[in-house]
């Protein structure tokens, strides 16, 4: 064992022996020595930037970066062997059978979510470590039910999503401290698959979440030169792409930027996250409620406005502007109502490559066929850089715009109700992403139903269509009427899970303010069933 590094879980012990060699674990305490105190110095930042906002300090573009936001002369590093042409990226967990699938599915990239499709159970962390190992070696397959399944001649490239800064990982810790969840993910992904990937063409590629300011960019910076420079590897081999998912990291989009510049792959629109942080954001702000959470779309101004900017910014310093999710996922069982939800997903890609994206998600394979048609059509060459969107003028009302068209309804509470508590509960039993409504459900969807509810009961909103006001008891009712569909909803779900999210989210829509994630709230449980005391939860119970 490394000095001062604890591993308090034995529930993947064969993964463990894999991973956790003496040089990973040695690099870890290097990491986490070296930068925990600069994150939990960024995460008290947020917290005091939340008072500001309490208080009533709006949001607004930083004066004090206003010169590099003026500075026409910077770029963004080219793009990386593998990453000029992203028209269809795939993301998913990284169970064995979703990682070949996903690297199969025909789409240009595949990003490996350690995040918010995926419930942070040791297991899965540690598994998926070792399928995205076998993956990047090409010695990656699976059997089920007398079906073999393997990677195809050119799998997509892989581009790996880390937990966002806010998450601890309780099942290790370094001199007496749990470590970065972002960390551990990055780490024992880079520290095993680095040099393999250079070897193979492409490079250590990584997705960013929910970050909201650009000193937090400077972190990760850091920790890439860090890293490259510990295993040998030349710098700026590493690149990332940051989702712009949190409201104030729209204000700071050229800043992130260049913080990232030489290690940049470009910003997404991370558009079911940023609803999310729309509203906790500005939960102190009464003109700032909501409708039902299908009004809130893609064309609503805050929305489009952030879009626009996106696509302006990551253009003017030559680096992708990629879109967001269809959650939208094939209905087998209903030929009519499955072409609808195909337009809608064809509309939505439609949108995105017109308005200047250079690439897309989606959460499903056979998604993929429409949206590569939508982009291959509109798009000339492998991305969209020269589309500058010089016009596009967006001040800080813009992206504050609250005016969206709505209402509302019961069905929409009992809708955010079933949502939350099918994924609450799933989550809690080790599953990140649901299947609901035809709709794939992750922590991002999960978190604005939470919110809403929340929202909803604080400011005493009526119900349009049958004029009750939202309060605490009113939602307790609608839970208690709807609980019990959770077992249907979600195949497996256990009762004892089912009842923990029934309790949490009663407490929820009772807080003076809601808690900043539901996957920081509930950790604890994910810790006690991976063996690890009381002592060393820092999440919520």
């Amino acid at each position: 064992m490394v000095h001062g590094v604890r591993i308090h879980s034995k529930v993947a012990p064969k993964a463990q022996d894999e991973l956790f060699t003496d040089g990973a674990l040695k690099f870890l305490a290097a990491l986490h020595r070296t930068f925990e105190s600069t994150r939990q110095s960024l995460l008290t930042a947020r917290e005091d930037a939340q008072r500001r906002f309490d208080s009533g300090v709006p949001l607004d573009f930083l004066p004090e970066t206003a010169p590099i936001r003026n500075d026409p002369s910077w770029q963004c590093a080219p793009p990386a062997p593998g990453l000029e042409d992203r028209r269809v990226e795939i993301t998913g967990p990284t169970d064995r059978k979703m990682v070949i699938n996903a690297l199969n599915s025909g789409a240009k990239t595949f990003m490996a979510d350690f995040e918010d499709s995926s419930a942070p159970t040791f297991a899965n962390m540690l598994n998926g470590q070792i399928n995205l190992r076998d993956a990047v070696r090409r010695q990656i397959d699976f059997e089920t039910g007398g079906k073999k399944y393997k990677l195809v001649e050119k799998p997509a490239v892989l581009i790996v999503r880390p937990r966002g800064w806010h998450l601890d990982e309780p099942r290790i810790t370094i001199d007496n401290q749990p470590i970065s969840g972002s960390i551990f993910d990055f780490a024992i992904f880079f520290y095993h698959n680095a040099h393999e990937l250079v070897k193979r063409g492409h490079g250590p590629y990584f997705y960013l979440p929910k970050m909201e300011h650009h000193l937090e960019a400077r972190l990760w910076n850091d920790i890439f030169v860090f890293s490259q420079s510990y295993i040998g590897m030349p710098l700026n081999t590493v690149r990332a792409t940051v989702l712009i998912e949190t409201l104030p990291a729209a204000f700071q989009m050229e800043e992130i930027l260049f913080e990232l510049r030489n290690h940049s792959a470009g910003l997404n629109c991370g558009r079911w996250d940023y609803i999310f942080s729309f509203i906790k954001k500005r939960r102190a702000d009464s003109s700032a409620v909501l409708p039902d959470r299908k009004d809130v779309t893609m064309t609503v101004p805050f929305m489009d406005a952030y879009v626009r900017l996106l696509i302006q910014t990551c253009h003017k310093r030559k680096v992708a502007a990629m879109g967001g999710m269809s959650a939208q996922i094939p209905i087998k069982d209903d030929p009519a109502a499955n072409e609808v939800a195909m337009n809608k997903v064809r509309a939505d890609k439609l949108r995105e490559v017109t308005a200047g994206h250079d690439g897309t998600w989606i959460a499903h394979p056979l998604i993929n066929q429409i949206a590569r048609e939508v982009f291959d059509k509109h798009m000339l060459g492998p991305n969209q850089y020269y589309v500058r969107r010089s016009e596009v003028k967006v001040a800080a009302a813009d992206l504050l715009n609250s005016n969206v068209p709505g209402a509302i309804t019961l069905a929409g509470i009992q809708e955010n109700v079933d949502c939350c508590l099918a994924y609450t509960a799933a989550w809690i039993g080790g599953n990140g992403c649901i299947p609901f409504n035809y709709l794939m459900e992750d922590a991002a969807t999960a978190e604005i139903t939470r919110v809403q509810l929340w929202q909803w009961v604080k400011y005493a909103k009526r119900v349009s269509d049958t004029g009750a006001i939202i309060t605490p008891e009113f939602v307790d009712g609608v839970i208690e009427e709807r609980k019990a569909r959770v077992g249907e909803l979600v195949k497996g779900v256990k009762g004892e899970d089912v009842g923990i999210a029934v309790e949490y989210l009663k407490r929820q829509v009772r807080q003076v303010w809601p808690s900043e994630f539901l996957t920081s709230d509930l950790m604890g449980y994910l810790a006690v069933r991976d063996g690890v005391e009381a002592g060393l939860q820092r999440a919520a119970l």
